[in-house]
């Protein structure tokens, strides 16, 4: 288990990785949703469709152009009236974990029926804000893994899961992997999936401290790659004792790796863009320098970008050649139909206002989507029925 993000020889690689590649990173001003608060001045799993939280993808180097049109259809409300929704895992039989932000528990959901069973409650969340049990993945191990806050720090765990248990009392004792990210009340982060490469990625906020994005030494406002014991992986990263793998994030809530293995992420910006950002090893997003497309030197500039009120993203999944990412503020899912790293057309929004904020978008293995939404987090106008996980059939 490694504390600490990176010393300060990374700093240094990341500057001269910097100066290979061109960014930037971006939400809006308080209350407008999830990480837009702005406070003042080696080779893929096979052996589990959970592994990356992306089970329905193609096949590495198969990957082919989106159509420009897309179309999406809800046929199924699997689940209601769950409380504060945050992480969606899917198992590999096709039933589904959920995390719940504000009570710490986790559920397991039937995919055929929608019928609920309680794993259990995850010890040391401290809900709070923006913070509490929030992003939870598997990848074949027998463990449970899931990003919370704490009452020192927001970190990582693992738990062993056990369905032969009763109800309520599934999961083990949380086993520590990563600690000492920085918490607030806003900008905590909390996505976490596994990559095709096993390895587990995390997206980090800056935690309220923007210049943390920026330091070298804070595991903040990164993407952070490790080994699932939370150590630094031999290869792939920027230095090989360090788990950073890129930096200059604001708020990143959504991680997905498409069909040629390329990681992309969704992040909330502050007040003028938020981003969808293909991510590179070692490279700097631009947070808090530039928001949005700067063109400036040093920095990477995100493929997409919208203005926080029509977006303000949390979750990303990638379906039939696009990236799909759920908005909060924005009460919308848009498509981003890609060829390789370009989009063959703009961006196009789906269920716009029908659902209100949506939270978390994932694979169901069966080339749609599951859609969770976020109307209980207290800052959505929930209906009776809320919160919902939607089963859609996209294109």
């Amino acid at each position: 288990m490694r504390r600490s993000a990176r010393p300060a020889a990374l700093a240094a690689a990341l500057a001269t990785a910097l100066l290979l590649t061109t960014a930037c990173s971006g939400g809006p001003a308080a209350g407008n949703g999830d990480g837009n608060s702005s406070p003042a001045p080696d080779t893929p799993s096979a052996s589990s469709p959970a592994a990356s939280e992306q089970p329905g993808d193609e096949p590495a180097g198969r990957s082919s152009p989106a159509p420009a049109e897309g179309s999406v259809e809800v046929t199924t409300t699997l689940a209601e009236d769950l409380d504060s929704p945050w992480g969606l895992a899917v198992l590999p039989e096709g039933d589904l974990l959920v995390s719940s932000r504000d009570t710490g528990r986790i559920h397991r959901i039937s995919g055929e029926d929608g019928s609920k069973t309680e794993l259990g409650r995850v010890g040391g969340v401290q809900p709070g804000g923006e913070g509490g049990l929030m992003g939870i993945a598997t990848n074949g191990d027998g463990h449970v893994y899931a990003y919370f806050t704490s009452a020192s720090d927001n970190r990582i765990v693992r738990m062993l899961y056990n369905e032969r248990r009763e109800e309520g009392r599934q999961l083990g004792e949380p086993d520590v992997v990563f600690k000492g990210l920085p918490k607030a009340n806003i900008h905590n982060g909390g996505r976490i999936v596994f990559g095709p490469d096993k390895m587990l990625y995390v997206g980090t906020g800056d935690a309220a401290q923007t210049r943390l994005a920026q330091d070298g030494d804070s595991p903040a406002g990164k993407i952070l790659r490790m080994n699932p014991d939370g150590t630094p992986p031999e290869e792939g990263n920027p230095e090989p004792d360090s788990v950073v793998f890129s930096s200059g994030h604001r708020n990143v809530q959504g991680l997905a790796f498409d069909a040629d293995d390329r990681l992309w992420a969704s992040e909330f910006g502050q007040n003028t863009w938020d981003e969808l950002n293909l991510i590179e090893a070692g490279g700097n997003y631009g947070w808090p320098e530039v928001e949005g497309k700067a063109g400036r030197d040093g920095f990477i500039d995100p493929v997409e970008q919208w203005r926080p009120a029509d977006a303000s993203p949390s979750g990303l999944a990638w379906a039939e050649g696009s990236l799909w990412m759920a908005g909060l503020r924005g009460e919308r899912l848009w498509r981003v139909p890609l060829d390789g790293e370009q989009p063959v057309a703009d961006p196009q929004a789906f269920l716009e206002g029908e659902y209100g904020r949506l939270r978390t978008v994932l694979p169901d293995g069966e080339g749609g989507l599951w859609l969770v939404t976020s109307n209980t987090d207290g800052r959505g106008d929930p209906s009776g029925s809320d919160d919902r996980i939607l089963r859609l059939k996209v294109r």
